[in-house]
């Protein structure tokens, strides 16, 4: 690691930068952030913020054009190459959003004539994919495998694949399934997977790689994004070389639209720089939210399941949550009340999301402010 990067890396200060808002006189209020998915507290990394303006100096703010037309730059293709070799996958494709990336996911891997079995509670990017594409949608109790593979046995057999969808990390619930199990059952079934690994990627998984790292049954596509523990924009599918070839030659997702623009590939990319350089982050991180989770059962809370930085707080009513939400705010805390749609009826929640950056003292601070 060159003598630069190491020392933004010591002079980086977490907690010092708090999430700002603007009140109605116009006065800055500082909250510590328990709403957003910086995980890492990357998006404000020194190392990271000087990568995306160098390459805004240099590249210029967009990219200009599609990839297959003035699109692509060097950046692009080292990004993709170098995600591919850590997450073990042939090839790897950039992509603007992580809505845009699952809808191509998911039209690569399904038509009219299939069959998709999608956990109960996936991304509605997800959902919209198998609607573009005329698939035939089944929902299966979320993280169930038992529910997943009895609807696997009733498929009828045919020529085309069933597809089945998942995540590592699920944004709303904080909680995984077994994806081992998932990828031996489709195998076994004969079943194309697609897992969305947009909010476990840089924390869960061995150096943050992911609950796909290591599986040994296919998985057809991985898609991830840079918006949460990277710390920057955009989003990626990694597959197996032929899948790659297949997105590149047929994905309108990909092939007509502007590239990722040049200063958030730097980003993502010196933030994979350091998220491979300090591999144990996501562990850390995994490991003081479970201390969380302790702390907030043992304060008479219901323990919010998983073990990854996400831990919601279920509540009665929609008012409820907003209720909570604003006495926490009033602490000086910010967490935002989810409520349906985004999330089923009767199940509003305040999502508690946990960042390496955070204070040392936020728990004690949130506990005050709960029972307040």
């Amino acid at each position: 690691m060159d003598t630069t990067r190491r020392r933004h890396l010591n002079s980086w200060q977490p907690g010092r930068q708090p999430w700002e808002l603007k009140s109605s006189t116009n006065v800055e209020l500082a909250f510590r952030d328990l709403a957003s998915n910086d995980y890492l507290g990357l998006s404000r990394h020194p190392a990271v913020v000087e990568a995306a303006a160098t390459a805004l100096k240099t590249d210029g703010l967009g990219a200009g054009g599609s990839r297959l037309i003035t699109g692509t730059r060097p950046r692009h293709m080292r990004l993709e190459a170098e995600l591919g070799d850590w997450l073990g996958r042939e090839r790897v494709l950039l992509f603007p959003s992580g809505f845009q990336a699952n809808l191509a996911a998911v039209a690569a891997l399904a038509g009219r004539h299939t069959t998709v079995l999608a956990d109960r509670l996936v991304h509605h990017s997800l959902l919209v994919g198998v609607r573009a594409c005329g698939a035939q949608l089944q929902r299966f109790v979320h993280n169930d495998l038992q529910d997943l593979e009895r609807r696997l046995r009733a498929l009828h057999s045919s020529d085309t694949l069933p597809l089945v969808i998942s995540e590592s990390l699920f944004s709303m619930e904080g909680t995984s399934p077994n994806l081992q199990d998932m990828a031996s059952l489709c195998a076994q079934h004969g079943a194309q997977l697609l897992v969305d690994e947009a909010h476990g990627l840089g924390v869960l998984g061995p150096g943050g790689r992911g609950l796909c790292w290591g599986i040994n049954d296919p998985i057809h596509l991985i898609s991830g994004t840079f918006g949460k523990a990277f710390g920057s924009g955009g989003a990626f599918l990694a597959g197996d070389a032929v899948m790659g070839e297949r997105l590149l030659q047929t994905s309108g997702a990909f092939r007509y639209t502007t590239a990722l623009a040049p200063p958030l590939v730097a980003g993502a990319q010196a933030a994979l720089n350091l998220i491979k350089a300090y591999p144990t982050w996501g562990r850390s991180l995994r490991q003081r939210s479970n201390d969380w989770r302790t702390s907030l059962s043992l304060n008479g809370w219901v323990r919010p399941k998983g073990n990854g930085p996400v831990l919601p707080l279920l509540f009665e009513s929609d008012r409820a949550a907003l209720d909570q939400q604003k006495r926490l705010k009033e602490h000086g805390l910010l967490s935002i009340a989810i409520r349906p749609p985004t999330v089923p009826e009767g199940t509003s929640r305040l999502r508690i999301v946990l960042r390496r950056d955070l204070p040392d003292d936020t728990l004690q601070l949130l506990l005050r402010a709960l029972v307040s």
